[in-house]
Parts: C-alpha cells; sequence; structure tokens
C-alpha cells in the first residue's frame, strides 16, 4: 500500500468543532438540549448511545444539515451555518454512485475542487491503495462487497482533505471480523492527515477502541464526556484502566 507522504492531499491541520447550550433536532420536535461539547482539532471523538438518543441529529447538525433550535455552534470559532467541503459525511450506508467505478467514486470529490483529469485520477488511485482497493478500482460498487464499499466511501471521503469527517455508524452493517479490520483501516488510514473525527456508534467496544474521547447521549441530553486510556491497541481491552472506563460508559448509559 501507499504510505501516507504519498497521497497529495492538503495537510492543513483539523478544526475545532463547538457546541454550546445547544438545542438540536427539528422544529416542534427536540432530541437534545443544552449541549455543550467540544471537539478538539485532530482528535478522534466517538458518540455512543442507545437507538434514537440522538447520535445521527448532533452529527447531522456538526455537518451543517440541520440547524439548532438554540444556542450556539461554530467551527473555530465562527458560527456553523450550512454544510462545508472541510466537513466530510460518512454514512453507514456507502452512498457510492452506483453508475461510477470505484476510482470514479473517489476522484468526484476532487473533481468538484477543480483538479485536472489526471490529478484527480492519480490521487484516486492513490487513495485506493492506501485502503486496499488497487485491484478493484475499474468495477462498480455492487460488484464488490459490503466491506470494499465502506473503504472506496473511506477513500472518497477523505480524498479532497477535509478538515473534520463526521461518521454516522459506517461499520454498523459489516460482519465482525470485516468491522474489526475497517477499525484498523480507519486509524491507519487517518494518521498524518490531521483531520478531525466524529465517530457515531452504538458499540461501547467500537467506541472505546476507535476514541481519544468518547460522548455519552441519552434521555435527551449528553451524559458526559470520558477521556479514553491509550495507547489504542487490541489488547488494551483487557486493561483495568479500560474496563473500569467501559463499566463506568455501560453504567452511565443504562446499560
Amino acid at each position: 500500500m501507499t504510505s501516507s507522504s504519498d497521497v497529495r492531499s492538503p495537510s492543513r491541520t483539523g478544526t475545532r468543532l463547538a457546541l454550546h447550550d445547544a438545542a438540536l433536532g427539528r422544529p416542534g420536535a427536540p432530541v437534545l438540549d443544552k449541549v455543550d461539547l467540544d471537539v478538539a482539532p485532530g482528535e478522534i471523538l466517538t458518540v455512543v448511545g442507545s437507538s434514537g438518543c440522538g447520535k445521527s441529529t448532533l452529527l447531522r447538525t456538526l455537518a451543517g444539515l440541520l440547524p439548532l433550535l438554540s444556542g450556539e455552534i461554530t467551527q473555530d470559532g465562527r458560527p456553523l451555518t450550512a454544510p462545508s467541503a472541510e466537513r466530510a459525511l460518512v454514512f453507514q450506508e456507502d452512498a457510492l454512485l452506483p453508475w461510477r467505478t470505484l476510482r470514479a467514486n473517489v476522484e468526484l470529490p476532487l473533481a468538484i475542487k477543480g483538479l485536472s483529469r489526471a490529478e484527480r485520477r492519480t490521487q484516486a488511485e492513490a487513495w485506493l491503495d492506501r485502503v486496499g482497493l488497487t485491484e478493484h478500482a475499474r468495477r462498480w460498487p455492487h460488484r464488490v462487497s459490503g466491506g470494499q464499499r465502506q473503504r472506496a466511501q473511506l477513500a472518497r471521503a477523505l480524498a479532497a482533505g477535509p478538515r473534520a469527517v463526521l461518521m454516522d455508524e459506517p461499520f454498523g452493517a459489516l460482519d465482525a471480523q470485516t468491522r474489526a479490520g475497517m477499525q484498523d483501516l480507519l486509524v491507519e488510514v487517518l494518521r498524518g492527515t490531521g483531520a478531525t473525527v466524529v465517530f457515531v456508534t452504538h458499540d461501547v467496544d467500537e467506541a472505546l477502541f476507535l476514541g481519544d474521547r468518547v460522548a455519552l447521549l441519552g434521555a435527551g441530553r449528553l451524559i458526559a464526556v470520558r477521556d479514553v486510556p491509550h495507547p489504542r491497541e487490541r489488547a488494551a481491552h483487557d486493561d483495568p484502566a479500560r474496563g473500569d472506563l467501559r463499566r463506568d460508559v455501560l453504567t452511565s448509559l443504562g446499560s
């Protein structure tokens, strides 16, 4: 695979995303209230909670797709009012365009940025190599597995060098082995990009493996934000400090 230095994407630092005394949801149907959250540049913040607790609402608000009902939302101290190419959104459904090959899908944000055909092909192929899809570059999305489609979606999200990547349970539909592989790949591929990541999941173990911090949602509010012990290793699952945190998270969520 290609090393991170071989992929020509902007090396900008991650962005700071913040909510202050925020109410989130749709008019007449608030989901979360009085949310105070500060996501530091370059960190991976995982967000965990039961179905319907507002995880996806939080993510779509950070993406600029849902306006706040009240309160304040900012990016680097400036009001966040609309979607931006600086914030890439990754869904559980791969959302690849079925009439474009995997390479053409990854090229899409580069075309939107105005890169030449040669430049976007070179960068798309480098990103596909990074996620292990070089041999599948010319295949259509329906001709590859779910895990391979998610790899392509990850490559597409990162190809244009976003400052933040917002991920809505992207591995939730995958089998356990493929899911673990995608978690490892995500950590590897993000290394060196500097991107800020907000990763939504209902899986506590996934949240603790991926996150620098984990935000707990429930009962219409942000319950707490906890630091996650490092290093980020599979073997750390048995570390006493991580075990204590896992029990604390499950207790806080009422599991």
